[in-house]
């Protein structure tokens, strides 16, 4: 039996909760970020990809050290967004990852966040481990981050 093939882009659904609105009723800013983050857990969950389990075998972890935000419309109590991750670029060190939350067909905020692998006791980067490469799917060709 072959092994199935990683999904290109992954969708996890988020509540949006009080506790992740302003004073204005409608989500705040950083905590999209928040939601790109259990989104791309959820991803790499998907994939196989224990995130603890391997800090323990391997010494590494994620780290992220870059992302690039927009905003378009806001998000309010209640509403139960589709937040993906798709990866669009990796290397030996790192991975670019587009991420979007949509309310709907309605684009809510779009970015792409850049995670490291590092060495976790001293912060500095490492190569991934051969069985995260390998349970990554392809990024697509052609696009860019």
């Amino acid at each position: 039996m072959s092994e199935p093939t990683p999904q290109a882009r992954f969708s996890w659904p988020v509540r949006v909760y009080w506790e992740d609105t302003d004073a204005g009723g409608i989500v705040f800013y950083a905590n999209y970020l928040k939601f790109f983050e259990r989104a791309r857990t959820e991803w790499l969950r998907s994939l196989g990809i224990d995130q603890g389990a391997l800090r323990q075998q391997t010494g590494g972890m994620f780290v992220v050290s870059a992302a690039d935000i927009r905003y378009h419309r806001p998000a309010r109590l209640d509403d139960v967004l589709a937040v993906s991750a798709e990866l669009v670029e990796s290397s030996r060190a790192s991975l670019t990852i587009a991420q979007t939350a949509t309310l709907g067909a309605q684009l809510l905020c779009q970015g792409n966040v850049h995670i490291a692998w590092v060495d976790a006791n001293t912060l500095r980067p490492s190569r991934l481990p051969v069985a995260v490469l390998q349970a990554l799917p392809e990024p697509p060709r052609g696009n860019t981050p």
